[in-house]
């Protein structure tokens, strides 16, 4: 149930029976040869595919995040952290304000994180709510079936080089990249970080066989309807 596909009295109506909703949260930043909207292509779809016949609503992902290191890739946009956690307060209460009551965020880009640990103080203030933050591509599922195929992977790499992340026409690189000491990366302004790190990849392969792309895909989708419907806690 994708929110665009749907009217408000649609909405209405399915908040008679229905308190669930899941909001995808994506980043628009580079991606080695990969597209600039993968996080929130990735979040968007694994949300779309975990709710899949089970009447909750998908509201649309959104498409900005905290990405200041990458600023010096054309096309990366980044949110200050203080916007970022106002943009969550706004979306999540207008959401509690509607009717929701257990919210499902499948948060596709790492430097988001400071809104996990915000989370805690809109609980606080919402305390008839539940609210689950999912990181789906490192949740312990889908982290141990990447690890089985592949242990060098990281950002931009092969791990994030689906069917639906690549561009038309742009080749992937052969070789497999030593890992970037992403610690030093830190203390790096934007210039720099472009210097050392090059195209965007952090290390590894570009891609893999898209047969093993759709096992984790699959583990993915699963991990995340798991927590969709059992993964709610109880007063």
């Amino acid at each position: 149930m994708q929110i665009e596909d749907m009217n408000w009295a649609m909405v209405a109506e399915t908040l008679r029976a229905e308190d669930r909703c899941v909001l995808p949260l994506g980043c628009t930043e580079q991606h080695a040869t990969l597209s600039l909207a993968t996080d929130t292509r990735l979040a968007a779809r694994v949300a779309a595919e975990a709710a899949e016949g089970l009447g909750v609503p998908v509201f649309p992902a959104l498409p900005y995040g905290v990405t200041p290191s990458f600023t010096a890739y054309p096309g990366t946009v980044s949110l200050r952290v203080s916007t970022y956690l106002a943009l969550l307060d706004d979306l999540l209460s207008g959401l509690h304000a509607q009717g929701f009551r257990r919210i499902l965020i499948v948060n596709g880009h790492g430097g988001n994180s400071p809104g996990q640990g915000w989370l805690g103080e809109w609980l606080a203030r919402h305390p008839d709510a539940r609210v689950q933050w999912h990181n789906w591509w490192n949740a312990p599922r889908t982290w141990a079936a990447v690890q089985a195929t592949d242990e060098l992977a990281s950002h931009a790499s092969w791990m994030e080089n689906f069917p639906w992340t690549r561009l038309e026409g742009v080749a992937a690189p052969e070789e497999r990249k030593p890992m970037v000491d992403v610690a030093a990366l830190r203390q790096l302004p934007p210039a720099l970080v472009r210097e050392r790190l090059g195209d965007g990849n952090y290390g590894g392969l570009h891609r893999r066989p898209d047969r093993e792309m759709q096992r984790i895909w699959q583990e993915a989708v699963a991990e995340t309807r798991a927590l969709l419907e059992a993964g709610w806690a109880h007063p």
